[in-house]
């Protein structure tokens, strides 16, 4: 009833049964309701709301959207909110709780309705059912989330994303208040009638739709010129302004008939993205809201000193924000090309040894660029005798520039169900060869130490050795990545080589099956702190 908007032209009638509803969310045993702000009122005196008084810094600067209140009604949410603030101290971050308490003021009797609503929805405590972030870290992993539904559910619009900003993340943060912000009154309260009876996975549905009928409006003739690279502050505006804008060309109806027109996205698609980010987030130790710093530190690169053949300084920097947080801070340094050093695999090594990590990157003569970043020094390889062995740890990933965007982490990173607790022994690694994929090599024995300890193979009980295949050498080839294929295979004279979907990365093939190496760059970090 809520998706075809049976009460949206009655308000009392909408009045009425946004009470049942949320009067029914489970809830905490103890959950303020309308006596506890009545009082907090007596106590504090009867003094006139006023929108000066600061919202909480858990709101993230975001404003009570207007929503055809009066001013008075603005003050009295902002009211509203810092008396939550002071019921729920464990609310650490909750960026959508302006806009949610200005909406429901429009279906509450007084001020002390609508904080017995708000309150009930943030207390809610049903299993499995989530109604409002309240931390950073499930603000966070929601725009993940939104992220890998957005590349899913609506390549185009992502790859205009992609093509147009900057930082996709930063666009992809906002993904809340396009919603809970920025749409209309007449779309968002229609949003929230839905949302109510359907959950929060009605918000990623309606995020998405926004995000289509964006791309649709920027493919159109007013549009038609090329999408060229913008500050993402720019695209930022510009996504906001459409939203804002865009009851002149898409209905409340239609908004909602394009959001539940998009198949196969259940719940439990979402539930398990959402897990899985939080996870990696947490493992991060990205908990708490920090200061975006991360992105600063890209700018260490010197865009006039930085000179490659293969990349941008900007899709150079794009490279750096993949990489493990204490490289940060260093220096782009070439070990190797074969523009200048030759094609030769005795070369490649005689350049590269000594260096940890080293980024690989690759251009083919159809102009794809792909790569890999490699935690592991390449005079490891010589471990192995004469036999062509594996090596590396789980930092390691493989990632294609051109056409797309796109990394690849070790599979273990995004199916931690693959590996449990720690070894107990060291298992037999030992292989024969599968000719030259290397499907099947040898991984010679580590000991304790020598490597990272940081995502190394030895500290996880793997259900597949086929899954730690990160890197190999020999006299003639080099490979990342094995099991089933090879993500990335080249000959001694770096001249052909060969991606695959492999067991390791659970990429796809990073450019043709086969192709010829136009370019080839090896990067080396250096510490920018040394003096």
């Amino acid at each position: 009833m809520g998706r075809q908007g049976y009460w949206a032209k009655n308000h009392k009638l909408r009045a009425q049964v946004y009470q049942q509803l949320i009067k029914a969310i489970p809830c905490r045993t103890v959950t303020p309701d309308a006596e506890v702000y009545r009082d907090i009122m007596k106590e504090t005196g009867s003094k006139k709301p006023s929108s000066h008084i600061p919202l909480p810094e858990f709101v993230d600067g975001n404003l009570v959207p207007k929503y055809c209140l009066k001013a008075e009604a603005i003050a009295s949410a902002h009211q509203i909110i810092n008396c939550l603030a002071g019921q729920f101290p464990d609310i650490s971050h909750c960026p959508s709780l302006p806009a949610v308490t200005a909406l429901l003021l429009h279906v509450s009797k007084d001020e002390a309705q609508c904080f017995e609503h708000v309150s009930r929805i943030l207390a809610c405590n049903e299993p499995g059912k989530r109604l409002m972030d309240q931390t950073f870290l499930a603000y966070e992993s929601s725009c993940m989330t939104f992220g890998d539904l957005a590349i899913k559910y609506c390549a185009p619009a992502h790859k205009l994303i992609l093509a147009t900003a900057q930082d996709v993340q930063d666009i992809y943060g906002d993904w809340q208040r396009w919603i809970l912000g920025d749409l209309p009154f007449s779309h968002a309260v229609r949003v929230l009638d839905v949302y109510l009876v359907e959950g929060y996975k009605v918000l990623y549905r309606v995020a998405i739709a926004l995000l289509k009928f964006y791309r649709k409006h920027k493919s159109g003739p007013q549009n038609s010129q090329a999408s060229q690279p913008q500050d993402s502050e720019k695209v930022r505006a510009e996504i906001q302004a459409f939203v804002k804008g865009i009851a002149s060309t898409v209905s409340p109806d239609k908004l909602l008939e394009k959001a539940f027109s998009i198949r196969m996205f259940s719940r439990k698609e979402i539930t398990l993205l959402q897990l899985t980010n939080e996870k990696s987030l947490q493992q991060k130790g990205i908990t708490v809201k920090q200061k975006r710093c991360r992105r600063n530190v890209q700018l260490a690169l010197n865009p006039d000193t930085f000179s490659s053949e293969i990349v941008s300084a900007k899709e150079m920097r794009d490279i750096w924000s993949w990489i493990p947080e204490r490289f940060a801070l260093c220096q782009p340094q070439l070990l190797f090309t074969t523009s200048n050093h030759g094609c030769s695999l005795n070369r490649f090594y005689s350049h590269c040894e000594g260096y940890e990590p080293t980024l690989l990157l690759i251009r083919t003569t159809d102009g794809d660029v792909c790569g890999a970043f490699l935690s592991t020094d390449w005079e490891e390889r010589k471990r192995g005798g004469n036999k062509l062995s594996f090596f590396g740890t789980g930092e390691c990933f493989v990632f294609k520039l051109k056409p797309e965007m796109e990394r690849y982490e070790w599979v273990v990173i995004r199916h931690p169900e693959l590996a449990s607790s720690l070894k107990t022994q060291d298992e037999d690694n030992s292989a024969a060869s599968e000719g030259q994929d290397g499907n099947n090599l040898q991984q010679p024995e580590k000991p304790p130490g020598e490597l990272s300890p940081f995502l190394s193979a030895r500290h996880f009980n793997l259900t597949s050795k086929n899954t730690s295949m990160f890197m190999a050498g020999n006299f003639d080839s080099i490979i990342i990545g094995g099991g089933e294929g090879n993500a990335l295979y080249i000959d001694s004279e770096l001249n052909h080589g060969r991606s695959a979907t492999c067991a390791t990365f659970d990429n796809p093939p990073l450019c043709a099956e086969t192709f010829q190496v136009s370019l080839l760059e090896v990067w080396g970090f250096q510490d920018a702190m040394a003096s």
